[in-house]
């Protein structure tokens, strides 16, 4: 069965570059992403690694757990490292997960059962589909699932963006429209109906049809 929005994580046992890690108990109360690359000394994953490392402080300050995955060795996840703090300026500073008997790339369906069980002689072709992004909650559920082809670079503040947003709902009962950013106006789910909402929102609303009630930012 392939995973949804709103299931529950997987939860697995891996060695990763910060040691073995049982994956619920390292995500404990906080929020994690899980992103995974083909293999290791690609060129774009090389640059997102980067990116990702760059971008680790703004996920620290919104309490969101960072863990890369690749389907190479640990002690490949290693050497691989120099080579980006070398061309993007900045290592991995979240552990990297050796996937060697791709264990975790088929438990998240990003790779077939028949796939085998080892990575050894697979090319970044054959692991093509291992280019995914999950966001999961502190309740363990998968908030968000991306899978990217590997011409394609990742948009990681576009990652960002999303974790803002999730966060917002999860705190307030509203959802965010197209092209939102932080502090932009945001939309009263129609499941808070108007009496309710009145008590949440109390200066009121801007309303373009009954179900599309506008209200500034409440994280603001």
């Amino acid at each position: 069965m392939s995973l949804q929005i709103g299931a529950e994580a997987p939860n697995f046992t891996a060695n990763t570059t910060e040691g073995e890690i049982d994956f619920h108990q390292w995500i404990g109360d906080s929020w994690a992403i899980l992103f995974s690359h083909p293999k290791d000394f690609t060129p774009v994953c090389t640059t997102e690694l980067g990116t990702m490392a760059k971008l680790k402080p703004e996920f620290d300050t919104r309490n969101v757990k960072v863990i890369g995955l690749s389907v190479d060795p640990v002690e490949n996840h290693t050497k691989w490292s120099i080579d980006i703090e070398e061309t993007q300026g900045t290592a991995p500073n979240y552990p990297m997960i050796g996937d060697t008997d791709l264990e975790v790339s088929k438990l998240y369906n990003m790779l077939p059962a028949g796939a085998g069980e080892s990575s050894e002689g697979r090319t970044a072709v054959d692991n093509m589909t291992v280019r995914s992004v999950f966001v999961i909650g502190p309740d363990k559920k998968i908030k968000l699932i991306l899978t990217y082809p590997m011409s394609t670079g990742r948009n990681f503040d576009e990652i960002l963006r999303v974790v803002d947003s999730l966060q917002l709902t999860a705190r307030h009962q509203v959802a965010t429209p197209a092209n939102w950013t932080k502090g932009g106006e945001v939309i009263i789910v129609p499941a808070l109906k108007d009496d309710a909402a009145k008590e949440k929102f109390p200066n009121g609303w801007r309303a373009e049809k009954p179900y599309l009630r506008y209200v500034p930012d409440p994280g603001d």
